[in-house]
């Protein structure tokens, strides 16, 4: 089958790594977002368990041109459903659309529903669909007159690894957190010190990395429930995870943070304690000028306040300024940061050594690497 595994722009490159390291041949990133790759069933399964990057995986059903409603609903009605759907599945229907003549998702999304029923009506001998069993949620996409049609088989969105119960403010997305530990110089036998926490996303990835952690062994996916999809051997897979983690679980830690704010603290160690890493990550509350670090070569990462509201601008730039300052104290320890402020090197005071443009929700940011001291980087 082919799949896709959607991502946000800039990470295609990482997702395509990870899908190469479980042994699928070619994964093909899209100038559209997203990778495109071919594998079994089981192999899809192993992606939603253990891509730290990627937002979804879809299953492709079919892909046509829809120049109009009709052809829409032409094209999603010649598709094989009653294959996929069974007489009690619930499948609901959402849709995107880009530069293309349909450009109402809702109206999209209707056609596309009405045209699975009638398929289903035909191929079933029946007028009526209960919705009441598992679920098989539609993903329709119109790119440049292109409807691709997928079943989503990841249910909640990946970055969702199943232990927080609140998110605080302004979180960091998961994928996003794990894809800055990906770029970085960090390796996981090297010290991690994130100096603005939060509530911890960096730090749980991070420790997921370090400990060889599927980023989705504790939650569910909706894959599993599809009748077609071989649940004996997605079991062997989430087996053969949970030994890899047993087995990674026992290597020493090296992941530590602070933060100002003791609220942001407080969820910090709600959420480590969810994610099944209660006393392996140490944490105080600390002002950025106050941390001391030693035992490096190590790597200082973090997603510092970018000050977007008014007001907050002279208080964001005051951490930049820090967050210098406690790279200079801190000899062999590398610095990054992720930053939406177009101003970030100036105020830092240094050029970085590498930058990547990336997208933290909907703010364009750059993702910046200092080298450590000693490098004639400047």
């Amino acid at each position: 089958m082919e799949w896709i595994a959607s991502a946000a722009f800039g990470l295609e490159g990482l997702v395509a790594r990870d899908l190469k390291r479980l042994g699928i041949e070619k994964p093909a990133p899209q100038p559209t977002g997203g990778v495109r790759f071919e594998a079994d069933f089981a192999q899809a399964f192993a992606a939603n368990l253990w891509l730290r990057t990627a937002d979804r995986v879809l299953m492709v059903c079919g892909r046509f041109e829809a120049l109009s409603f009709e052809a829409l609903f032409q094209g999603v009605k010649a598709l094989p459903w009653e294959k996929w759907i069974p007489q009690n599945g619930r499948f609901p229907v959402r849709a995107h659309c880009a530069r293309s003549r349909l450009m109402s998702p809702s109206d999209c999304q209707s056609i596309a529903k009405k045209a699975i029923v009638e398929r289903l009506k035909s191929a079933h001998k029946r007028d009526w669909f209960p919705e009441s069993g598992e679920n098989y949620q539609i993903d329709l996409s119109i790119q440049r007159d292109v409807a691709t049609i997928c079943l989503d088989s990841s249910g909640p969105a990946l970055n969702k690894r199943g232990y927080r119960t609140f998110n605080g403010e302004a979180p960091l997305r998961e994928t996003m957190a794990a894809a800055l530990l990906l770029i970085s110089p960090w390796r996981a036998r090297m010290p991690l010190y994130d100096p603005c926490c939060g509530t911890g996303t960096i730090l749980i990835e991070a420790a997921y990395i370090a400990l060889n952690r599927a980023p989705g062994l504790t939650r569910a996916f909706d894959c599993e429930q599809w009748g077609f999809m071989p649940k004996a051997r997605m079991e062997e897979i989430r087996r053969e995870a949970e030994k890899a983690y047993e087995m990674g679980a026992r290597r020493p830690l090296w992941v530590s943070g602070s933060d100002i704010d003791p609220e942001a603290l407080k969820l910090a160690r709600r959420h480590i304690a969810q994610a099944g890493l209660e006393g392996r990550i140490r944490l105080e509350q600390r002002d950025v000028r106050q941390v001391e670090l030693s035992g490096g070569p190590g790597v200082i990462l973090t997603n510092p306040p970018y000050g977007e509201r008014l007001g907050d601008k002279k208080a964001a730039q005051a951490v930049c300024r820090a967050l210098r300052a406690l790279q200079d104290r801190s000899p062999g320890w590398a610095l990054c940061a992720i930053s939406s402020d177009a101003g970030f090197e100036k105020t830092y005071g240094r050029r970085a050594k590498a930058r990547h443009r990336l997208y933290n929700g909907r703010l364009e940011c750059d993702f910046l690497t200092y080298e450590g001291s000693g490098s004639t980087h400047d």
